[in-house]
């Protein structure tokens, strides 16, 4: 918190995670931000993502500081969503 000013911590069934102060988890940020690949400027991604430029600012300062933990983030959600929709996939088969 001390090294990216903005940065909460919150607790949840998925553990500790870095989250804007007021706003999203930094993981979902990031996620959000990648989508608009190409573009590294604050201002454009925030008006991109409909997000505040703060709130991008914050999200990006903390990965560049801690980017393998926000990227395990990502990889966790991305295996859950694919193996809820697995599941979703197995269900509609027995119908």
């Amino acid at each position: 918190m001390e090294r990216v000013p903005g940065v909460v911590f919150r607790d949840g069934p998925a553990g500790r995670r870095a989250s804007v102060a007021g706003g999203p988890d930094v993981w979902e940020v990031v996620e959000t931000v990648r989508g608009l690949a190409g573009d590294h400027d604050p201002s454009r991604l925030a008006k991109a993502s409909g997000l505040p430029v703060r709130t991008v600012t914050v999200a990006l300062d903390y990965y560049g500081y801690y980017p393998d933990e926000i990227d395990e983030q990502i990889a966790e959600n991305e295996r859950e969503a694919e193996e809820a929709r697995a599941a979703w996939e197995r269900r509609q088969r027995l119908a």
